[in-house]
């Protein structure tokens, strides 16, 4: 599908640091930006879930992530391309502050290297409740900070009031700011409410059902929208890219059984855009409405999510554990992620001590902590051949988990992984399941990180068959 980036207006949208109101900023820009009729495609640096379900519900149609440490340069812009397919703007929201990455000394996986691969400019979101003309010193700095990167503009979050806000704006431009093109006051509707993985899911918003248009309106209210979209048109010129799709298989496409709920919401949708173009068809079925497998399912996918937070139902569903098991003893392909990994092992105990059965393919027990157990990259060396991998081979992959793995578990009694993170002096640690066709762990892979690793997963689809 080719694609010429000079006709994609493009704007990134980057924060000072982690929690000064991307999220909210960003939402809110998407949504208004699509009350005037235009279709924008979200963007998400990094490998997170929660945010981009944020941008899904506000634009429309799926966020998709741009990640440079699992994905190469190409990778990144491939995607891009991709999802901005039939979009008439894109809005990429960044990743902890604007050039921090995966370390203290390089950009790789920072919001601006992401900047630089796509020649966009930036809007800089920064939290001035407690500053005046110090935040043109805040401004100033990350303005110079790196040439490479066009900060093109501002957004002043968490303002006193109009007049707090257009005095800070005065003062980063009299010392060679770029121009304020919206602010936001501190008002609790405009903030998204928080849990242990972060900000809490879109699709969770039951007290808050109206926070979206909350967002949307604020921004049109107290934004230059038409000075925003000259922004993004603003991108710098880019070579054409050729999004490469991988074919489609010759001949029956298997079908892949993927949960999505409550429970099983986080997926990288470039991961089942490969999956159906490597031939797979694709049926959804929720665990936590007490769905089995769809008929005639070959594998099964179950990505990460909130097991924990829906445990009595998963529990309660027999009939789905019992399908897993059957499929399991024949050898079909099934891929667990996180939560997925979760609800495969004996058994979950809550953070109130509750223990509730699983399906029972993983051994041991996944308990919930108080505190982070796991976060950040990881390189997966797999121990012997598997579901992805050959053994010796390396994958990239993301760890964010509040739960830990309670077993026994070996190298020679189905270890999956020898994982890592990115210090050099980092030993590693055996992590994962895998045992006839099942392939389960706290990781989260992206499948565009190689083009053989969709194409494999469906072939061992394929040579399963169906239920």
């Amino acid at each position: 599908m080719p694609q010429n980036l000079h006709s994609i207006p493009r704007l990134v949208v980057a924060g000072t640091a982690s929690g000064v109101g991307k999220t909210t900023v960003t939402s809110g820009l998407i949504a208004a930006l699509r009350r005037r009729g235009l279709v924008v495609q979200p963007f998400k640096c990094g490998p997170d879930y929660i945010d981009p379900s944020y941008h899904t519900r506000a634009a429309g149609r799926p966020c998709r992530n741009l990640d440079s440490w699992m994905l190469d340069d190409q990778g990144v812009r491939e995607t891009f391309v991709r999802g901005c397919e039939g979009a008439d703007i894109a809005i990429v929201e960044g990743v902890m502050g604007l050039f921090d990455g995966c370390d203290y000394l390089d950009e790789r996986a920072s919001a601006a290297q992401i900047a630089k691969l796509l020649g966009a400019p930036v809007l800089l979101v920064a939290e001035i409740s407690g500053a005046a003309r110090s935040a043109a010193a805040l401004v100033s700095g990350f303005v110079s900070f790196d040439p490479g990167v066009r900060i093109a503009g501002v957004v002043l979050n968490l303002a006193g009031s109009e007049s707090h806000a257009r005095g800070c704006a005065s003062a980063i431009q009299r010392h060679g700011g770029p121009p304020m093109v919206g602010w936001l006051p501190r008002q609790k509707p405009l903030s998204i409410p928080e849990r242990h993985l972060g900000l809490v899911g879109a699709g969770e918003q039951g007290g808050h059902p109206e926070l979206i248009d909350h967002l949307a309106t604020a921004v049109e209210q107290r934004f230059d929208l038409d000075a925003v979209i000259q922004l993004a048109r603003g991108a710098d010129p880019m070579e054409s890219i050729t999004a490469a799709t991988p074919a489609s298989a010759a001949g029956e496409r298997p079908l892949l059984a993927v949960a999505r709920d409550e429970a099983f919401c986080f997926y990288y949708p470039e991961n089942l855009d490969l999956l159906e173009a490597a031939g797979a068809r694709i049926a959804w079925f929720s665990p936590v409405q007490g769905d089995r497998l769809p008929a005639g399912a070959a594998g099964v996918y179950l990505g990460g999510g909130y097991p924990e937070l829906h445990a009595p139902a998963l529990a309660a569903n027999d009939g789905l554990w019992n399908d897993l098991r059957a499929l399991h003893r024949r050898g079909a392909p099934i891929l667990a992620e996180c939560g997925g990994f979760m609800a495969l092992a004996e058994a979950l105990i809550d953070q109130e001590g509750q223990r509730w059965p699983m399906a029972g393919l993983v051994p041991g027990v996944t308990r919930m902590r108080r505190d982070l157990v796991a976060l950040g990259y990881r390189h997966a060396t797999a121990l012997g051949s598997n579901l992805l991998a050959e053994a010796g081979e390396t994958l990239r992959g993301h760890e964010f988990h509040y739960s830990s793995w309670e077993t026994s578990v070996s190298e020679e009694t189905g270890a999956a992984w020898r994982i890592r993170g990115l210090r050099p002096d980092d030993p590693g640690q055996l992590a994962g399941f895998t045992k006839n066709g099942l392939l389960a762990s706290y990781l989260h892979l992206h499948l565009g990180q190689r083009p053989d690793l969709a194409p494999r997963f469906v072939s061992a689809l394929a040579r399963s068959g169906s239920m």
